[in-house]
């Protein structure tokens, strides 16, 4: 083969343009139905409190226990997805959470529900890690942050598809004399066993696989990632290499900066619809579900300006300090309207830009941190320590909150979004430019 020029951007852009329309329909909606299988128990539980008797404190411990599995296996799952390859493991998680969806639709008891919990977290597990991993296979760092976000834009999508069909359903679908409340988890569910599907026949596991690049776009892909870690003396790695990543001080620092951002942002998405029926007791689930869209659009619309402007300057960190005290103000919003719909409604869509617009610059902060054997363990290993939040908040929340008044909880996640933006603003990340101004890549961040 004739010398490749790796600096030729009319290859670079071909390649990654095509890339780009082959993976991301699928990495995309399986993060998508992810987020969405996890969270639409917060709406299903507003007909489900009623047939089975859920309180509030109940409802925090069911939506938080999902978390404990799932934190367990993140770091194996991850581990075993670099085994046994992306396309094959990223298919049974999505085949094996849509199935355990459908059958929540059947609990018949409190003590059932937490059963499904579990198994969702167990299925589920790896997901996201695991979709971070397989970006760094097929994205250079310059181009990770966009391609971080674009992945991230699926929590808001799922968000508002969640709304706006959990309430509808809840309302309006009762077929086969199944309440409503069951209609969400199985119509919800059941696309990520078509989704499972769809990735094992057409998610490529690397780029030397992809057999939808030319010859040239596949070496020049390969060759170009490869490059980025050629200074970091990266080899083929053992399983003791990837879990050295969790001795990592860097590691650690970022996880529990993280399960603090987690904190306010499971609290914000699982208590939503709760805080917004609060707003007025005489909306219905339809309507609940039209506004809880709200805060998300705008959140979507911030991430995406948000991952960009980041992205162009190569600032990360004080990105990400901004948008938590952002979240942390909405949140104290959330609690003093908390019967005027109008500020309320304001004060949430600042959360979701907070909680959301952080996730971009965040993870591409990280990327910077980790060397390539620690990446599979690292980005897991952050992962769980951050689902840890997912784990306490909602159930705090749950248990501070009364019947009448689910924000005196929220005080928990704000404290968590400052001590967040505390950690991070004290994170020293040494920025470099390069000749053609855009961020040095690989710049090792300092605790």
């Amino acid at each position: 083969m004739a010398h490749l020029n790796v600096e030729d951007p009319g290859l670079g852009s071909r390649t990654m343009r095509k890339v780009s329309l082959r993976i991301f329909p699928i990495v995309g909606l399986l993060y998508v139905f992810n987020y969405m299988d996890r969270s639409n128990i917060s709406y299903a539980q507003l007909g489900m409190q009623h047939e089975l008797g859920i309180t509030t404190a109940t409802f925090g411990a069911v939506a938080a226990i999902f978390f404990l599995a799932y934190v367990v296996l993140e770091i194996p799952s991850n581990m075993m997805m670099k085994k046994v390859g992306a396309r094959l493991w990223l298919a049974r998680i999505a085949i094996s959470w849509g199935l355990v969806t459908v059958v929540t639709g059947f609990v018949e008891t409190i003590t059932h529900l937490y059963i499904a919990r579990i198994a969702l977290g167990i299925a589920e597990a790896g997901l996201f890690p695991g979709l971070l991993l397989y970006l760094t296979f097929w994205y250079r760092g310059r181009e990770r942050g966009r391609a971080i976000a674009a992945l991230a834009l699926a929590q808001p999508i799922a968000m508002v598809l969640g709304s706006m069909t959990g309430g509808w359903i809840l309302d309006h679908v009762d077929w086969l004399d199944l309440s409503g409340w069951r209609w969400v988890f199985i119509l919800q569910g059941a696309p990520a066993v078509l989704i499972g599907i769809a990735t094992l026949l057409w998610l490529p596991d690397k780029p030397s696989e992809a057999r939808f690049l030319a010859p040239d776009e596949r070496e020049w892909l390969k060759t170009s990632i490869d490059k980025e870690y050629a200074d970091s003396g990266a080899k083929k790695e053992t399983a003791r290499d990837q879990l050295r990543a969790m001795k990592n001080r860097k590691v650690l620092y970022l996880g529990v900066a993280n399960f603090f951002a987690a904190c306010g942002l499971y609290g914000f998405s699982f208590f939503l619809p709760k805080i917004v029926q609060q707003l007025d007791p005489g909306y219905s689930a339809t309507n609940i579900g039209l506004l809880g869209t709200i805060p998300f659009l705008v959140g979507a619309v911030g991430m995406l300006v948000l991952a960009r402007t980041s992205d162009r300057t190569g600032e990360r960190r004080f990105h990400v300090v901004g948008l938590m005290l952002l979240a942390a103000l909405g949140l104290f919003g959330a609690i003093v309207f908390r019967h005027d719909p109008v500020p309320a409604m304001v004060s949430l869509s600042l959360v979701a830009i907070g909680v959301l617009g952080y996730m971009a610059p965040y993870w591409a902060l990280v990327a910077q941190v980790l060397s390539r054997e620690q990446t599979a363990v690292g980005l897991a290993g952050i992962n769980s320590i951050a689902a840890l939040g997912g784990f306490v908040s909602p159930y705090l929340i749950g248990l501070f909150a009364t019947e009448d008044d689910v924000t005196v909880g929220l005080y928990f996640p704000i404290g968590c979004l400052v001590v967040c933006a505390v950690m991070l603003a004290v994170l020293k990340v040494p920025r470099e430019r390069t000749a053609d101004g855009l961020p040095a890549e690989r710049t090792p961040a300092k605790v």
